[in-house]
């Protein structure tokens, strides 16, 4: 049984430009007292072709944890689009909010992103390269996908 069990979590800052931090309201409920902090990730998916272009945009260890009603705000910064394929960064993608007890993952939230140009122009005729300034990010907050991982607790 999972100590943990995660009741919310509130993407703000959704829709916004491509170049905007990713903030995460989340809220979780410990049911039973741990000793260790816990880590949260948020990992953005640079590519379906290749892991070597994911990016771990930020990590924090939370704690001490109480038993009861948790939560906190995790404000991320953009990935690093130097390291997406240029072909990648724009389309559909993925981005985790991971999180993990002792270095073990222990629940995963997948959310598909949608890049895209805000002008109608631009997504018939792209730039060869790519305006960030002008790309939009939605990530689709209505429909996550959320896999839990047996570990060992305490």
């Amino acid at each position: 049984m999972s100590h943990i069990r995660l009741t919310q979590v509130l993407i703000h800052n959704n829709p916004s430009t491509f170049l905007s931090p990713l903030i995460f309201d989340i809220s979780f409920e410990c049911v039973s007292p741990i000793k260790d902090d816990l880590e949260w990730k948020v990992v953005y998916v640079g590519s379906a072709d290749s892991e070597k272009n994911d990016q771990q945009l930020d990590s924090i260890l939370l704690g001490p944890v109480t038993v009861g009603n948790n939560q906190f705000v995790f404000e991320v910064d953009p990935p690093d689009h130097t390291r997406i394929p240029k072909d990648d960064l724009l389309g559909v993608t993925v981005v985790f909010l991971v999180c993990a007890y002792k270095g073990e993952d222990f629940i995963r939230v997948g959310y598909y992103v949608s890049n895209e140009y805000e002008d109608q122009e631009m997504r018939d005729n792209p730039p060869e390269t790519p305006d960030l300034s002008k790309m939009s990010r939605n990530i689709l907050a209505e429909k996550p996908v959320v896999t839990s991982f047996p570990i060992q607790w305490d």
